[in-house]
């Protein structure tokens, strides 16, 4: 069952995020030695990672990643990485050789290919019966208004890219830049958690479809919901909660 906290105003939103993010980490760190965290662009994950700096003092031992990047430079203004890097990556001091960031500038198929290579390189598997994706920690993600994540879009073929996909190129993202990378369904899936944060009366619409019957036309609501955790405000509240 998804876990849905409904919050008065977007700061108490990325409040509240920051705080389970901080929790979800430790408890990795504890139980395994390290923790993996992915994360996303978008404005209210943005305030989430400044608070996230603030409150956690320990980075020993925890890993970043990336949900998806457009293909530019990590400098340009759209770049995920130069957003993490602002609000988190330089204010908690968190050394480089712990950031795996996408190389969005040499191309999606490329960027993809490498990166896909490092998850598998440093990231332990889910399962141990058969060969399953890298089980990411936790990914902080958004909703579009069409309700994608990462770079996952409503009807898109890398929705089917299947179990063994764990980085795919995207050349046609139907919001600019079209030339993206994203981890696959299949990781995100994977992941011991997921968080997914919603703010402004734009986000309704997502958020309910989210919560209805799973559809390759609403790609967040084929993320598994016994580990999935969603945090919205008011204004991006469904009418009536589910259950």
């Amino acid at each position: 069952m998804t876990r849905l906290t409904t919050c008065p105003d977007p700061e108490t939103v990325a409040r509240r995020a920051a705080a389970h993010v901080e929790r979800q980490l430790e408890r990795a760190v504890a139980e395994r030695g390290s923790a993996h965290l992915a994360l996303s662009g978008g404005t209210t994950p943005a305030r989430t990672y400044e608070l996230l700096a603030d409150c956690m003092k320990d980075w020993t031992g925890v890993q970043i990643w990336f949900a998806d990047e457009r293909c530019v430079p990590p400098e340009d203004e759209q770049s995920n990485y130069r957003l993490a890097a602002e609000t988190l990556l330089t204010p908690a001091a968190i050394g480089p050789e712990q950031v795996h960031r996408m190389e969005g500038e040499l191309g999606a198929q490329e960027g993809a290919r490498r990166y896909a290579q490092e998850l598998l390189e440093h990231v332990p598997r889910g399962g141990q019966d058969q060969p399953r994706p890298p089980a990411l920690d936790i990914i902080v993600l958004g909703i579009g208004p069409d309700g994608h994540v990462a770079s996952l879009f409503p009807g898109a073929p890398t929705l089917s890219a299947g179990e063994g996909a764990i980085c795919l190129p995207v050349h046609d993202a139907p919001k600019p830049p079209p030339e993206r990378i994203t981890l696959s369904l299949a990781v995100l899936r994977a992941a011991r958690g997921c968080l997914l944060l919603a703010t402004g009366a734009s986000k309704a619409d997502a958020v309910s479809a989210m919560l209805a019957e799973p559809s390759p036309q609403v790609p967040a609501s084929l993320l598994r919901r016994e580990r999935l955790t969603v945090i919205v405000d008011d204004a991006a509240a469904p009418e009536a909660l589910p259950g």
